[in-house]
């Protein structure tokens, strides 16, 4: 009986076996979209009513996780923070690494050897970079203040000031140029040598080459390394919660670590949840700005 059931469920068309098949190569994603992204988002639509220790059941308390955000300082202290830093690191990153990438495309000699040194801090593990800049911004010996004051300058007190912690956590973020100066460098190699060699002919210079030739044909990369810069700088976590936990005074806490805690440390799930659903429609938010107001600036040569 077993085996007639499944002689009927087998497709007898060519047209219908060729469904299966197709149907067999989209279940790892299909499984991953269920599993990974739809189960996790309802279960936090659900919590975002609730009130979820993790110990007793949840209980229904309707649109109270929602009110209480307007009643929140630190939901406002952590938003703000996350902005900062946004509006600082992310430009700040696609410059300099932009620029690394055309100091990295020249052809010199040994320079897969540099491009190895200028990537390899991006794949090191978070927590042994936050380890390694404890070290370089420590008041007393570390590395940064040895410079400052080996030019009269006086030390500073980065992970203790409330001022200097956040420029200390930016710098810190450069740190990880190497995987976008990897994207640009390919962005780069891909233009044509024709461009720059009609530009020569029009007698162009390595400005006007780079102006005129380089960014229009790499803005696609660069708006690439745009959005998915400003997504990640609204989640970042590692940097506040391994380097300053923080502080000092509230100073670099960053949204997804407000997030964590009111998760994991106060047991308030549903109102983290509720955290996580701002956060989301936030990132939408800014990802459809971009897409409306940049997206129309990108050259795309086969659209034109």
């Amino acid at each position: 009986m077993a085996i007639r059931w499944f002689d009927r469920l087998q497709p007898r068309t060519l047209a219908g076996k060729r469904t299966l098949v197709g149907y067999v190569f989209i279940s790892p994603f299909i499984l991953g979209f269920l599993l990974w992204f739809l189960v996790p988002a309802s279960t936090a639509v659900w919590l975002t009513f609730t009130d979820w220790n993790m110990i007793n059941p949840p209980k229904f308390i309707g649109l109270d996780n929602i009110r209480e955000l307007f009643r929140d300082k630190l939901f406002l202290q952590a938003l703000k923070v996350t902005t900062n830093y946004t509006i600082i690191s992310v430009p700040l990153g696609l410059v300099m690494s932009f620029l690394l990438a055309l100091l990295m495309n020249t052809k010199v000699r040994g320079i897969s050897f540099f491009r190895t040194v200028y990537y390899l801090p991006s794949i090191v593990p978070a927590v042994a970079n936050a380890v390694l800049w404890v070290w370089i911004l420590n008041t007393e010996f570390g590395l940064l203040n040895v410079l400052l004051r080996s030019i009269g300058l006086p030390k500073i007190r980065w992970l203790q000031e409330p001022e200097w912690a956040m420029p200390a956590l930016i710098l810190m973020s450069l740190w990880g140029l190497g995987g976008s100066m990897v994207v640009y460098l390919a962005g780069l190699q891909g233009i044509p040598e024709v461009y720059y060699e009609a530009a020569e002919i029009d007698g162009a210079g390595r400005w006007d080459k780079l102006v005129h030739v380089t960014i229009p044909l790499m803005s696609p990369v660069i708006f690439f390394n745009l959005v998915m810069g400003v997504i990640g700088s609204f989640q970042v976590f590692t940097a506040g919660y391994l380097v300053t936990n923080g502080g000092p005074q509230n100073a670099t806490l960053f949204y997804v670590l407000y997030l964590y805690r009111n998760g994991f440390q106060y047991l308030k799930m549903g109102y983290a949840a509720t955290l996580a659903w701002v956060l989301f429609f936030i990132i939408l938010a800014l990802t459809l700005l971009i897409f409306k107001y940049i997206g129309s600036m990108v050259y795309y040569e086969e659209a034109r």
